[in-house]
């Protein structure tokens, strides 16, 4: 699906916005004229600017581009049943994470999308398996980021 620029632009706009609401209350630091709400508002206006050009780029397109035009891999069974798998598996990870655990969870989704992707049984279960050890090691082990173990807890590392 492709959407004129207008609509991202009026987004960017949107969340520059809220950016720019939230961080006005954040305390100021006495003695420094930078604060903690420096970087994120000067993100926010970043947005903002961006989010204008691109809202004049879309209306300027406008005569040549709808404002939403569907891609061809709409029509296709096997690549919205990729995007249900997708769809479905950051869901099912976000309900049942804590209870399952990460490693389960994350070999049966890797398991999910390259069967969906047509991948062989055999070769889509040992890089499940081989990927989901990769990512536990580099994002538990290296930058120490907290993953639910769940039905493994008594057996955690």
């Amino acid at each position: 699906m492709k959407f004129n620029d207008a609509i991202f632009g009026l987004l960017f706009v949107a969340l520059g916005g809220a950016v720019l609401f939230a961080v006005r209350g954040y305390p100021t630091i006495p003695g420094q004229q930078v604060g903690p709400a420096l970087f994120p508002g000067l993100i926010a206006v970043g947005l903002c600017v961006v989010g204008l050009i691109l809202i004049v780029k879309g209306i300027r397109a406008r005569a040549t581009q709808p404002w939403m035009q569907w891609e061809d891999w709409v029509r296709s069974p096997r690549h919205v049943a990729a995007l249900a798998v997708l769809i479905g598996s950051i869901v099912f990870y976000i309900v049942a994470a804590n209870w399952i655990g990460f490693l389960p969870i994350a070999v049966l989704i890797l398991l999910a999308m390259l069967l969906v992707l047509r991948v062989r049984i055999g070769v889509a279960l040992v890089v499940a398996i081989v990927a989901t050890l990769v990512i536990h090691f580099a994002f538990y082990k290296l930058l120490r980021v907290p993953l639910p173990w769940g039905l493994l807890t008594p057996w955690a590392w």
